[in-house]
C-alpha cells in the first residue's frame, strides 16, 4: 500500500504546482507582456476613468445613444436572495435566458420590443439581433443594420443630419476577423463614446 500511496501523492503534487499554479502563471505573465490592453480587460479609459470595456456590453437608454442587444443576465435579488432580478450586462452572471421557442415570457418580451422599435422607425424592418439576446447576455456589439435602424432615433436627439451620422456609423463598422471570421459588427460603447466626442466639437 504505501509504494502504491507514495507514486500517488507525488504524481498529484507535482502536477498540481504544473497545471495549478506554473502554468496558469506563464501564460498570464506571456499574455500580460504580449497583449497588455486585452489581459487586462480591454477597459476604455475617458478623462483618467475607465468608462467600460470593448468586451462587455452596457446599457444605454437615452434617445441621443445607440442601444445594445438586449441582456437576459441577472442578480440576487436584495430583498429574497434565493431569487433573482433582471441586471442587463452583469458581468458577474453571464448567461442566456434559457427561455425557449415555446416560452410566453420570451415571447410577451420580444412582442414588446418588436411595438417599441416599431415606434422608433417604421420604415425598416426590425433586425433581429435588437430584439433577441446574446448567450452569454455580455455581447458588446450590433450588427450594421441594427445601427443603421437606430439613425433617424439617434439623428432626432441630436439635431445631426441622418445622412452625416449614417457615414458616422458606416466609418466605425469592423469587419470580418481575418476577413474570413464572424460578422460585420459595431461596438455600442465605442460608437457612442465617438459620438460625444463628435458633439464635443
Amino acid at each position: 500500500m504505501p509504494n502504491q500511496l507514495r507514486p500517488a501523492l507525488v504524481l498529484l503534487t507535482a502536477l498540481t504546482v504544473i497545471t495549478g499554479l506554473a502554468y496558469p502563471l506563464a501564460m498570464t505573465g506571456l499574455a500580460g507582456a504580449l497583449f497588455p490592453a486585452k489581459a487586462a480587460g480591454s477597459l476604455i479609459e475617458r478623462d483618467g476613468r475607465v468608462v467600460g470595456s470593448s468586451l462587455i456590453g452596457q446599457s444605454f437608454t437615452g434617445a441621443g445613444y445607440f442601444h445594445g442587444r438586449p441582456s437576459a443576465t441577472t442578480a440576487p435579488d436584495p430583498a429574497d436572495a434565493s431569487k433573482t432580478v433582471p441586471a442587463p450586462y452583469n458581468a458577474a452572471n453571464s448567461s442566456g435566458s434559457n427561455l425557449g421557442p415555446t416560452s410566453a415570457a420570451l415571447a410577451e418580451r420580444v412582442r414588446g420590443d418588436l411595438e417599441a422599435l416599431k415606434a422608433e422607425n417604421a420604415k425598416t424592418p426590425v433586425p433581429v439581433n435588437l430584439v433577441t439576446t446574446s448567450g452569454s447576455g455580455l455581447d458588446p456589439d450590433i450588427s450594421p443594420e441594427a445601427a443603421y435602424f437606430q439613425v433617424p432615433r439617434v439623428a432626432g436627439d441630436r439635431h445631426v443630419p441622418e445622412d452625416r451620422l449614417r457615414d458616422f456609423v458606416t466609418s466605425r463598422i469592423a469587419g470580418r476577423t481575418f476577413g474570413i471570421l464572424g460578422e460585420p459588427r459595431v461596438n455600442v460603447l465605442a460608437l457612442n463614446l465617438a459620438l460625444d466626442e463628435l458633439a464635443r466639437r
